[in-house]
């Protein structure tokens, strides 16, 4: 008797596993996905790769001006988890990702899924990467392509048990990825309509302003609501209607894009100057359209 139970039990442990295995493996889109795409438009792919934020995390840490387009990668990101290094995005083929494919990095953006078919880290915010669409991403990726090679071989991450289980992260996905809304709007007013896609998209604000469960996941019922810097040093502001922002308008708010200057005549800091320099960089209709989104959006108490 006790050998049949044992036996029994370990058939579904075998089934429970081979379960796991396979929802943990990371999505990949249908080659439906790339029909149609035509002739990238690299002008548009130039202004992606500013809002995605794209030079922020994978060039150089420090670098300026044309220096910022040469993504060698390397920048450390700390986090309760342990500590995450930018990878070498740059065409190189060899230390970089000049030997992908339009396919491997459509699949990377929308999927957190590497070309070996590994899990990405959701360090890279493929989670809100996953809203953009695929003309955009194609027209992103041809203007990665265009800029200059690097050598430079980023470190590793660092991460103890059981966060270095990268198998793990596709159960992550299965509770935190999805290309939904992240705010319901019921609008039909194009700019606000135009500013939720480059805010939840390759704006990807609510990374940092949204508020994360013991597991890292966005809690997104309190979207944009403020949250504990994940190296520990302060906190990102509340960025609703109820937050800090609430006496702007949105014209300060799409001003402080362009200029990093507040309405009460303060300066951007921390680390939303570099992305308060790829925003200066968008058109004005588009930093318009993100203040727009940001007014339209419930407000909410801080959520740290």
């Amino acid at each position: 008797m006790m050998r049949r139970i044992i036996g029994v039990l370990l058939v579904l442990a075998v089934v429970a596993g081979v379960a796991l295995w396979f929802l943990s493996a990371p999505g990949k889109l249908d080659e439906s996905a790339f029909a149609g795409l035509g002739e990238p438009d690299l002008a548009n792919g130039e202004m992606m790769f500013w809002a995605g934020g794209c030079a922020s995390c994978h060039a150089a840490p420090g670098a300026r001006d044309d220096d910022k387009l040469v993504l060698s990668g390397g920048l450390s990101l700390k986090s309760d988890f342990g500590t995450f290094h930018a990878p070498n995005i740059s065409p190189d083929e060899t230390a970089g990702i000049g030997s992908w494919t339009f396919a491997d990095f459509a699949n990377a953006m929308k999927h957190g899924r590497a070309p070996s078919g590994a899990n990405l880290y959701p360090s890279f915010p493929y989670t809100s990467y996953t809203r953009m669409n695929m003309s955009d991403l194609n027209d992103m990726w041809a203007y990665l392509k265009t800029l200059p090679k690097s050598d430079n071989v980023a470190p590793g991450h660092e991460l103890g048990f059981p966060f270095n289980i990268r198998r793990a992260v596709g159960l992550w996905n299965l509770l935190y990825l999805t290309d939904e809304p992240v705010v319901a709007l019921d609008t039909s007013d194009d700019a606000i309509k135009r500013g939720q896609y480059l805010v939840e998209g390759p704006g990807h604000c609510g990374e940092c302003h949204t508020p994360r469960s013991l597991i890292g996941g966005l809690k997104l019922d309190a979207a944009y609501s403020g949250a504990q810097n994940p190296d520990g040093e302060g906190i990102i502001p509340n960025i609703t209607p109820d937050g800090s922002v609430k006496g702007w308008s949105a014209g300060d708010l799409a001003y402080y894009l362009e200029s990093g200057f507040t309405p009460d005549f303060d300066s951007v800091g921390g680390s939303m100057v570099s992305v308060q320099q790829n925003m200066a960089k968008l058109t004005a209709e588009d930093r318009q359209a993100i203040a727009a989104y940001l007014k339209a959006i419930p407000g909410h108490p801080n959520g740290y």
